[in-house]
């Protein structure tokens, strides 16, 4: 029965190479050739090609979608000529900005793809810190969404609303947690799959080299334990260690395996060729995500949101100046990924128009409450940072929004030291900001740090003493991360 299975197992992926080969470009048939070559070369002969475990990091979009079809194509044409091919281990990090659509595209590209019963595949999601088997219909889970929740608040009131900082920060240092344990799983990964810029590779690596400074030297860890080494100290600082997830387990080392960049075997001419393989994949670009090709950062719709309300509520100019700006740094993103003319057009086109404007601030509005439970008050309340310096911005909070609110100030100042308050204005605080009142209180402690570069990450976000804080600041085009001082008032 088992030798029955085999030969008819093998008969399914012989006919889904087929189709998959029908939709290859004869650039990306090439292409596939020298991956194989390449991978034949590294495993150093055919019949070693079985113990080579490659491990892709899937983040839903084009650029790794078309990465894991070319990595697919290879295995199952390996699997044709020699007695072996090599495994493949995909995992997603899973996150509150990704759309039900993205999900929808990793789970349509798999089943494309004939993953799912092959035990040659491994495919791996972090959800809630925790390492898990992917599974396409399953729920977010709610204790993730509300930490992520918190995460965005707390670091919107820190940076007064940078939505690279709100939304990305979290989801790099997450991805590098995904990739950290699927490597320290049984099963040794040999080749780390890479699709990214050669350059936007070597500037991430620099960047991660000087952020974590001398402590790869120091505990004699990889770059990715060293970053995880980071990222959890920064989660704590944000959230408390109570608040800040699973504790970082030291004594687990992982060595970093070789990087297969796959950059130069993607490189297509004319973007147009990549369009038959794509929709093999059942790939669907996302209306909410302006079709960028990853899906590691949050929603793009909620960052021209968060532009817009910022000119109209902080800086007293009109919402769409706020959406224009933000859609202008987007065009030259998205032509700088080389994606097509008409899909650029057509995103741009959603906000055309005083009917079309509304009907994206709806959008936006409406994703921003499914995804993180944020309604529009209490983005507009980060975006003012009232909580931190000690309440340094609190008054004129309150004068913008909350006129009533301002005979209750001296007591939401009292709630957020931790002295005795009434428990109506506790609550009120609470409610408004979306945020507990730990929370508030860890705010109320902390300064506000003043980012030069949107891009930036916040390593360490605030010692204890509010005069005594610091925070390293990251610029990613040089790679260069300086200290700089918070005030605490």
């Amino acid at each position: 029965m088992s030798v029955l299975h085999d030969q008819a197992m093998s008969s399914v992926f012989q006919q889904v190479l087929r189709r998959l080969l029908e939709y290859l470009s004869r650039t990306q048939r090439a292409a596939l050739q020298l991956l194989i070559h390449r991978l034949l070369v590294m495993s150093g002969e055919d019949s070693r090609i079985g113990e080579l475990r490659i491990l892709h990091s899937h983040g839903g979009g084009k650029d790794s979608s078309l990465a894991l079809a070319l990595l697919r194509a290879a295995q199952l044409s390996i699997a044709q000529r020699a007695p072996d091919t090599f495994r493949l281990r995909v995992v997603t990090s899973r996150h509150a900005g990704m759309t039900p659509a993205v999900m929808h595209n990793i789970h349509r590209s798999y089943s494309a793809l004939f993953l799912y019963d092959d035990p040659r595949v491994e495919l791996l999601v972090l959800d809630n810190h925790q390492l898990q088997p992917f599974e396409p219909l399953a729920a977010p889970c709610a204790e993730a969404q509300q930490w992520q929740r918190t995460d965005v608040l707390m670091t919107g009131h820190l940076t007064a609303g940078d939505s690279r900082a709100m939304f990305c920060n979290s989801c790099y240092l997450s991805r590098t947690r995904a990739v950290r344990r699927a490597l320290a799983l049984d099963g040794e990964v040999n080749l780390l799959a890479d699709f990214d810029p050669l350059d936007e590779r070597q500037r991430y690596l620099a960047w991660g080299r000087r952020l974590v400074g001398g402590r790869m030297g120091v505990l004699g860890r990889s770059l990715l334990d060293a970053l995880e080494m980071v990222g959890d100290r920064y989660y704590r600082q944000l959230h408390g260690a109570e608040h800040a997830g699973p504790p970082l387990d030291l004594p687990i080392h992982v060595q970093t395996p070789e990087c297969l960049s796959l950059q130069d075997l993607m490189e297509i001419p004319e973007q147009g060729q990549s369009r038959l393989l794509l929709e093999f994949l059942g790939f669907r670009y996302d209306d909410l995500s302006f079709g960028f090709s990853e899906s590691d950062c949050a929603n793009p719709l909620l960052m021209a949101h968060l532009r817009g309300l910022h000119s109209q509520h902080v800086q007293g100019r009109s919402y769409r100046e706020g959406v224009e700006q933000y859609l202008q740094l987007a065009t030259a993103m998205m032509q700088r990924k080389q994606m097509p003319a008409v899909l650029i057009e057509a995103v741009l086109a959603t906000y055309e128009g005083d009917e079309r404007l509304e009907q994206r601030r709806l959008a936006a509005s409406q994703f921003a409450q499914s995804a993180y439970g944020l309604g529009e008050a209490q983005l507009v309340c980060l975006l003012f940072s009232p909580f931190t310096r000690r309440g340094a911005g609190l008054e004129h909070w309150l004068r913008q929004f909350h006129r009533g609110m301002l005979v209750a100030m001296p007591y939401m100042h009292r709630a957020l030291q931790g002295s005795h308050a009434p428990e109506p204005v506790a609550q009120w605080l609470v409610k408004t900001s979306g945020l507990s009142m730990p929370h508030l209180k860890r705010l109320y402690a902390m300064g506000r740090a003043e980012l030069n570069n949107s891009t930036a990450l916040i390593a360490r976000a605030r010692d204890a003493d509010p005069d005594r804080a610091f925070i390293r600041v990251c610029d990613p085009q040089t790679g260069i991360v300086r200290r700089e001082r918070v005030r605490g008032r």
